[in-house]
């Protein structure tokens, strides 16, 4: 398996996060001028809430992405939607690449935290608010199964809500999986 996780030190990741969170491309992360003790505090809380906690992505051992999972009932969603048994909210961030665009790697990516949550056998939807505005989130969601429901009001911005059923991701999954064996190699994706 190419991408691994591990919980998410605030204090001991908090200048690689720095890192990640200050770039322009990660605006919609919403922490462009914060500095490495915000960064601290903010995923200290995180990690203390009891109901939203982050991860790092690894890639071969090195980190390469940030996952946040939490319970939508606990968060700003809580009343803006029907929350279902077996809901679980995301959040994803990819590190700047350190040799280049990689063509499919942001897929992967994803790909690989969809997996990581539905197999655990009582997440049955994961549902994600990625600011209205960000197109190219919108594009990788759907590509991986999400459905569109509508735009949300939250505290910090105008969302996009959108549900990816365990059966939708899994008919993504596959539709990719075809599509890769007929795109030529080195195509992206």
């Amino acid at each position: 398996m190419r991408f691994t996780f591990r919980c998410l030190d605030a204090k001991a990741d908090a200048l690689l996060l720095h890192s990640w969170v200050t770039q322009p491309y990660a605006s919609f992360w919403g922490m462009l001028t914060a500095g490495v003790e915000d960064v601290v505090e903010e995923y200290a809380r995180i990690q203390a809430s009891g109901h939203h906690h982050a991860l790092l992505g690894l890639d071969g051992g090195v980190p390469a992405f940030l996952m946040e999972e939490y319970l939508p009932e606990s968060s700003p969603l809580a009343g803006l939607y029907a929350v279902q048994p077996g809901d679980v909210g995301m959040h994803l961030l990819v590190a700047p690449p350190s040799e280049g665009p990689e063509p499919g790697y942001t897929t992967a990516v994803m790909d690989a935290v969809l997996d990581h949550l539905f197999a655990r056998p009582e997440v049955q939807r994961v549902v994600v608010e990625p600011d209205a505005r960000n197109t190219k989130i919108h594009a990788l969601n759907e590509r991986l199964g999400f459905q569109p429901a509508g735009i949300v009001t939250l505290p910090d911005k105008d969302a996009l809500l959108s549900f990816c059923s365990r059966s939708d991701y899994l008919a993504a999954r596959a539709a990719l999986d075809t599509l890769s064996t007929t795109v030529p190699q080195g195509a992206a994706l």
